[in-house]
C-alpha cells in the first residue's frame, strides 16, 4: 500500500510539476493508495475556493482511508522523534514523523516531497517512493 504525503497532494492540487506529482499521476489509477486522518486535514484546509475544495474532498474520499494516530502509533512516534534527536536529526514538524510511524509500522510506502522524510528513511526505517 502506498500512502500520498500532503506535501504531493498539495503540489498536485496545484498543478506543480515534478518527480513526486509525476508518480502520483501514474500510481492514481492502478494502484492502492490509502489517505490518512492527517493528510487528509493538512490537504483540505488549504483550500481557499469551495469548488476546489469539492472535487479535492471527492478525489480524496474515493481512495483507501485510515485513522492514522492512536497509541500505538502515538508512542512509536515518540520513540522515532527521540532516536532521530539522538542521531543529530530534527524533524521540523511531529505531524510528519506521525505519519512516517504510521507507515513504519503498517509496512506502507510513502510517496512525498519534503526533506524531513529523507532523515526519516534513513533512520527510523521508513520505505519510500
Amino acid at each position: 500500500m502506498v500512502v500520498v504525503d500532503s506535501s504531493v497532494w498539495i503540489d498536485f492540487f496545484n498543478g506543480k510539476p515534478g518527480r513526486a506529482t509525476d508518480t502520483l499521476r501514474e500510481l492514481l489509477p492502478r494502484e492502492r493508495l490509502l489517505v490518512g486522518d492527517l493528510i487528509l486535514c493538512e490537504v483540505l484546509s488549504g483550500f481557499r475556493s469551495e469548488a476546489d475544495f469539492d472535487a479535492a474532498r471527492q478525489l480524496l474520499a474515493a481512495l483507501e482511508y485510515a485513522d492514522m494516530v492512536g497509541p500505538e502509533v502515538a508512542l512509536a512516534a515518540a520513540d522515532n522523534y527521540r532516536a532521530l534527536r539522538r542521531k543529530g536529526v530534527t524533524a521540523r514538524k511531529m505531524v510528519d514523523v506521525l505519519i512516517a510511524s504510521f507507515c513504519v509500522l503498517n509496512q506502507h510506502h510513502l510517496l512525498h516531497h519534503d526533506r524531513d522524510f529523507d532523515a526519516m528513511a534513513a533512520h527510523i526505517g521508513l520505505r519510500t517512493l
